[in-house]
């Protein structure tokens, strides 16, 4: 089976960082921490670096005032400084900002953050020195991360507090994770063989002040999100083969009426999961037709399925229509210059602007996390039909194994009850998280920073909302898996069966009650790795 489409490429070995070809993709895997990547800067943006910071230095030696070079921050930008004091006025904003509270952001996060802060400054309109860019590379090459407090961000002005805490690494101060070991930033420096800077005027501005915080969050939730979509329809599939259902739901004929991108996407990789299967093959089956001389009868079976499976490809389909335009997004945002003031080198200006504003990156994952949520949503009711004996078409009171009546055994076990309240609880705590956070806005800062964008929240939300739809996923995963059990695995498609069997290498049957909460973890992490995918792709 040819499920590659839905696979992102592999990233790149050698990863340009040249602030205009950084894809989401690269960004993702790095944030993995995929083995072998390797950062390098090209000349061209050696040269723009090079030339932004000149005319930097031209401008501070007119003795005009340059916001957050020779003025004061926010608010405070109409009491300017001489030259000798721009060092340490660089010095104080990091240490200032230091007030970030919450637990330290995942390190998959501060990976990608540290990626796309380097290919912004690397575009070069920022006024910073290119070794100021390759100690941030390094720092990711050699596992040093900044311990960044989760909270503090209003996502204008960029992420201000929570990068404060990148700038204070650069410096040599705060708190890493040093190959998973917490320390001293100046000690994992030291043992890297690292040197910290002394930022020069503009440095820890342009360090603070941009947008890359939330887009790490950003584009960590959407590779989750791009793999939960692929184990949404495979839910789906085997939801439907392991209820009896009707596949014809999924021909293509109904989705070429209403022909968004995502809902044929999610249709047509149903139908090749399908592929093969008893019910699928049989599929263009009637039921027979009522006899002329009777006016009333029940049929066996329902005509159609109920909407959670009838529907899904519209559910499915709308995450993955909304992924490709956060991606165009995304995209843009991760390749820009986001900070202030800009240096011009082509008209020998400096330009004060607002490019920090998170508003791309607050929409895009405000629609996320509620396209997200809503998958969610639908795997909880798939769930109920596939648990509750009402609904299941034959299958056991919540998927226990077969009992006999007589059995010593009988009336103790009650199989999936206690995971389905938990898919429950989780989808409620995701759906409760579709609050958009970009209604949220407030003035800060002595009202200098009267309109904000609320980005780094809206990420963080979606972030959270991946993470507990990749539960509830791997939940319906381990049920499906043990109603394909009971009703004979067989009968499963090539491509369910290859998914089945992924599942079934991590989580065995459930013949008795027993805590399946590690096989929740476990379960989460073929999904969020990849593997169940690639099992499914992988086949002939």
């Amino acid at each position: 089976m040819d499920d590659s489409a839905a696979l992102a490429p592999p990233p790149v070995t050698d990863i340009l960082v040249d602030g205009h070809t950084l894809s989401l993709n690269t960004v993702a895997a790095v944030g993995r921490g995929v083995p072998g990547l390797r950062a390098s800067v090209p000349e061209e943006a050696d040269r723009r670096m090079a030339g932004s910071r000149e005319l930097k230095r031209e401008l501070i030696a007119t003795g005009i005032p340059i916001y957050g070079v020779t003025s004061g921050f926010g608010d405070s930008n109409t009491r300017q400084i001489s030259e000798v004091k721009t060092q340490e006025l660089q010095r104080n904003l990091l240490r200032f900002l230091g007030s970030g509270v919450g637990p330290a952001a995942p390190p998959d996060v501060v990976r990608a953050t540290l990626l796309i802060r380097a290919n912004c400054l690397a575009r070069g309109h920022s006024g910073v020195r290119p070794e100021v860019v390759r100690l941030l590379l390094d720092c990711l090459a050699e596992d040093i991360l900044p311990l960044i407090p989760e909270r503090g961000s209003v996502g204008a002005s960029g992420d201000l507090v929570p990068l404060s805490y990148i700038g204070r690494v650069m410096t040599g101060e705060g708190e890493v994770l040093h190959r998973g070991e917490r320390t001293d930033a100046g000690a994992a420096l030291a043992a890297a063989r690292l040197q910290p800077v002394v930022l020069e005027a503009k440095e820890g501005l342009a360090l603070v002040n941009g947008t890359s915080f939330m887009s790490g969050f950003a584009a960590m939730a959407m590779d989750r999100a791009a793999r939960i979509g692929f184990a949404a329809d495979l839910c789906t599939a085997l939801t439907s083969q392991v209820l009896r259902g009707n596949p014809a739901h999924f021909a293509d004929f109904l989705f070429e009426q209403k022909p968004h991108a995502g809902t044929r996407g999610s249709a047509a990789r149903v139908r090749r999961l399908l592929k093969g299967s008893q019910s699928f093959d049989q599929q263009t089956e009637r039921e027979a037709a009522i006899p002329g001389d009777v006016d009333f009868r029940e049929l066996d079976k329902p005509i159609q399925d109920r909407y959670s499976i009838r529907c899904a490809p519209h559910v499915n389909g709308v995450l993955a229509d909304a992924l490709v335009w956060a991606a165009e997004w995304m995209t843009t945002e991760i390749n820009s210059s986001n900070d202030n003031p800009l240096f011009d080198a082509e008209a020998g200006v400096a330009r004060n602007g607002g490019n920090f504003y998170g508003g791309h990156v607050g929409v895009a994952m405000d629609s996320l996390k509620t396209a997200l949520a809503s998958v969610g949503d639908l795997l909880d009711r798939q769930l109920e039909l596939v648990v509750d004996e009402k609904f299941n078409n034959g299958l056991t009171p919540n998927l226990i194994p077969w009992i006999e009546p007589g059995d010593g055994q009988a009336g103790l076990f009650h199989g999936f009850k206690g995971m389905q309240i938990t898919a429950s609880s989780l989808v409620a705590e995701a759906l409760k998280n579709t609050m958009p956070a970009t209604s949220f806005s407030r003035s800060t800062e002595a009202h200098n920073q009267d309109k904000v964008s609320m980005g780094t929240i809206a990420a963080r939300d979606a972030y959270a909302v991946a993470g507990l739809i990749e539960q509830v996923t791997a939940i319906h995963l381990l049920a499906l898996c043990q109603a394909a059990d009971l009703r004979g695995a067989q009968r499963l498609s090539p491509a369910t069966r290859a998914a089945y069997e992924a599942v079934r290498e991590v989580s065995l049957f459930l013949d008795a009650d027993r805590p399946l909460a590690e096989d929740v973890e476990r379960v989460a992490g073929l999904i969020a790795s990849g593997h169940l995918q690639a099992a499914v792709a992988d086949l002939p």
